[in-house]
C-alpha cells in the first residue's frame, strides 16, 4: 500500500509541475505578451487562468483524472516540440517567427490524444490458437473482461458487444473479472446480467471476480452489493467461480480463482496446488484469473491456460509496463507460454476511469483450442483491428 501511496505523491508532483510549465508556456505567445502589455507578471496570470479554464472544462466533461493527463501530456509533448524547435532555429541561425514549437504541441497532443480516445472507445477482436495434446476435441472460447459497464459504454452498447461476439459461433463464452464498476448503477447491472442470461453455447457462460466486482465503497453507493451481482449473475445462468472448479463435457476443467484482492485486504484465496489436488489432470484445465500476477504457482501446476485482464493492456505510454516494473503483474498484455501452461492477458473491453489507451486497445478475445499429435504447445495470434 505504501508503494502506491508514493506513486500517487508522484503523481501529484508531476501534475503539478505540468500545469505550471504549461501555463509558463502559453504566457509566452505574442498574443498574451500583447494583452498583457509586455508585463511578465500579467502574462502569467493570463497563461494560469487560461489553462485553469481549459483544464476545469476538462474536469467537468471527463473527470479530473483525464483532465491531468491531457494536461501532462501537452507539458511533456510542448517540452519535446520546444527542444526539436530550438535545433531547427540553431541550424537556421535566425529566430523563428511564430511559436511553431507551442503551435505544433497542441496539434499534436489533441491528434494524440484523440487517437488514445478513439483506441479506448472502440473494441476490436484478437484472435489466438492454443494447441494441445490433450483428449479433447475442438473448441472455441470468448474471452473478455474489465467491461466496467458505465465507462465508455452503457447496457446498451454492452449489448451490441455480445451480439459481435456471438457471431463467432463460441463453445463457451469466460469473464475475468472488473465485469461491473463501482458507479455502476443498480439498473445497468441488472440489465447486462440479463443480456448475459440470453447467451445461448453449447458449454456455458463462466465469471471470476475482479477487484472491482464487489465494490471499494458502501453497496448503497451504486445500489447492489457483492450477493446481488451473484445472485442476478446465477438467475441468469452464469456459472460463478470463487476458488471453485466445474467440469465440462467431461473433458475441460474451467477454475475460476477468488481475486488477488481478497489477499491484499486481508481475506484469502486458495493455492494453485490447493485448488487442483483432486483434479484429473489428463484432462484440459482453464484457469481465469483477474490479476496476471501469479505465474510460477500457475505454471508448476501444470495447468494449460491461464485468462487474465485487469492491466487494459497498459493503457498508457511510455508506462504501460509499469505493474510489471513494481512486480504487481507478471504479463501486461498478450499471450506467453512457459513450459506446457499457456498465459492470455486482455486488454479488456473498456477501462475503469482513464478515458485514453496508447500503445493499446479495447478488445475481447478468440481462443481457438486445438488437439496436436506431436509435443509441442503452440499458440498463434491474429489481431484485427
Amino acid at each position: 500500500m505504501l508503494m502506491w501511496y508514493a506513486i500517487l505523491g508522484f503523481v501529484v508532483m508531476v501534475s503539478g509541475i505540468a500545469f505550471i510549465y504549461v501555463s509558463n508556456q502559453v504566457a509566452k505567445f505574442d498574443f498574451i505578451i500583447r494583452l498583457s502589455y509586455h508585463n511578465k507578471r500579467i502574462g502569467r496570470a493570463i497563461g494560469i487562468s487560461i489553462v485553469m479554464l481549459i483544464f476545469g472544462g476538462l474536469w467537468l466533461t471527463i473527470n479530473l483524472m483525464n483532465a491531468v493527463i491531457c494536461v501532462v501530456y501537452l507539458a511533456v509533448f510542448w517540452f519535446l516540440s520546444k527542444f526539436i524547435f530550438k535545433q531547427i532555429q540553431k541550424t537556421r541561425k535566425r529566430l523563428l517567427k511564430y511559436d511553431y514549437a507551442g503551435i505544433a504541441a497542441i496539434i499534436f497532443s489533441a491528434v494524440f490524444l484523440g487517437y488514445g480516445w478513439y483506441l479506448d472507445h472502440q473494441v476490436w477482436m484478437t484472435s489466438y490458437v492454443i494447441k494441445t495434446e490433450k483428449n479433447i476435441k475442438n473448441f472455441k472460447i470468448i474471452h473478455f473482461a474489465d467491461s466496467h459497464i458505465g465507462t465508455t459504454f452503457n447496457a446498451l452498447g454492452f449489448a451490441k458487444h455480445i451480439d459481435t461476439m456471438m457471431k463467432q459461433s463460441p463453445d463457451m463464452i469466460v469473464i475475468t473479472g472488473d465485469f461491473v464498476d463501482d458507479n455502476t448503477s443498480r439498473q445497468e447491472m441488472l440489465e447486462v446480467c440479463r443480456k448475459l442470461g440470453e447467451i445461448k453455447v453449447p458449454y456455458g457462460v463462466y465469471f471470476a471476480f475482479g477487484n472491482h466486482d464487489k465494490g471499494y465503497y458502501d453497496p448503497a453507493k451504486r445500489g447492489f452489493s457483492e450477493d446481488d451481482l451473484i445472485a442476478e449473475l446465477k438467475k441468469n445462468n452464469v456459472t460463478v467461480l470463487q476458488d471453485e472448479a466445474v467440469l465440462v463435457d467431461d473433458r475441460i476443467y474451467i477454475i475460476g480463482r477468488k481475486d488477488f484482492s481478497e489477499i491484499q485486504w486481508g481475506s484469502q484465496r486458495m493455492d494453485m496446488d490447493k485448488l487442483i489436488e483432486n483434479l484429473d489432470k489428463n484432462k484440459f484445465m482453464i484457469v481465469l484469473d483477474h490479476q496476471p500476477n501469479n505465474y510460477d504457482d500457475q505454471e508448476k501446476s501444470g495447468v494449460d491456460l491461464v485468462l487474465s485482464g485487469h492491466t487494459h493492456g497498459g493503457q498508457l505510454w511510455p508506462f504501460n509496463k509499469v505493474g510489471e516494473w513494481i512486480g504487481a503483474n507478471d504479463r501486461t498484455y498478450g499471450w506467453e507460454r512457459r513450459h506446457k501452461t499457456n498465459f492470455i492477458v486482455t486488454s479488456g473491453l473498456s477501462d475503469w476511469a482513464i478515458k485514453f489507451k496508447m500503445g493499446t486497445k479495447s478488445e475481447f478475445v478468440v481462443i481457438d483450442v486445438e488437439k496436436e499429435e506431436k509435443s509441442n504447445y503452440t499458440a498463434t495470434i491474429n489481431a484485427n483491428m
